[in-house]
């Protein structure tokens, strides 16, 4: 029995062959990073802003709604960034040595100089970081979590009692089917929602709370059963 040989002209393929595997390692390499990067999935991201805005003096001392900045958070898929126009509310800054035009709570702080300056040049926004950032195949509705009783704590954690915002949940697929097929003690009342502190009444547990509330939803003819095949959130 003759043995087999390759061809000679097959050894001009060899350093061709080394290149696609370091490319496909390098390849390999680059997705796993990205899938385990913090700024997608891990928790404990925590970028540093430009304005050192407080959660935890506005949102816990002060109780301002959620909603007050994050204006979208219940009529719309994104729950929006606050436009500078928001903080000036508060912040107005001095206008030509004649004082502030608005309301002037800590209008001379220097930390409130990026607000300032976005105001001024009527342009600029201010540039905030995004913390919390799902991969851009997946499509998430705040509006249809918020207004069935879904409350900003179960995906963003006790943000009123953080001064620097970080990510504090997981934000995974297996998280998030986690949810959606356990979601009764995920429920809370519908004035409750931004109530981060928000406890059952006592004599109740979280899970009688979730069951009253999808019966009044099943009652109204809104059926509140949460699905999990993939066209949900990869559309």
């Amino acid at each position: 029995m003759t043995r087999f040989l390759f061809p000679r002209w097959i050894n001009k393929f060899l350093p061709v062959l080394g290149l696609c595997l370091l490319a496909g390692g390098g390849y390999a390499g680059t997705l796993f990073l990205a899938a385990t990067d913090d700024k997608t999935l891990n928790p404990g991201y925590q970028p540093t802003q430009p304005v050192p805005f407080s959660h935890k003096i506005h949102a816990g001392e002060l109780k301002m709604d959620c909603r007050y900045c994050h204006i979208g958070v219940d009529k719309a898929a994104f729950a929006s960034i606050p436009p500078t126009a928001t903080c000036i509310n508060c912040h107005s800054p001095d206008v030509d040595g004649k004082g502030p035009q608005y309301s002037a709570v800590r209008h001379d702080s220097p930390k409130l100089a990026a607000v300032h300056r976005s105001w001024k040049s009527g342009e600029e926004s201010v540039p905030w970081i995004r913390i919390h950032r799902l991969p851009d195949f997946v499509f998430f509705n705040h509006a249809a979590h918020v207004n069935r009783g879904v409350s900003c704590v179960e995906c963003h954690g006790r943000i009123d009692t953080m001064e620097k915002v970080f990510q504090a949940k997981e934000l995974s697929m297996a998280w998030c089917l986690e949810c959606h097929n356990n979601p009764t003690e995920r429920l809370r009342p519908l004035d409750q929602v931004t109530n981060l502190s928000w406890e059952p009444e006592e004599g109740k547990t979280r899970l009688e709370v979730g069951q009253e509330i999808i019966a009044k939803f099943e009652a109204e003819g809104n059926a509140l059963h949460p699905r999990n095949n993939c066209a949900v959130c990869h559309r």
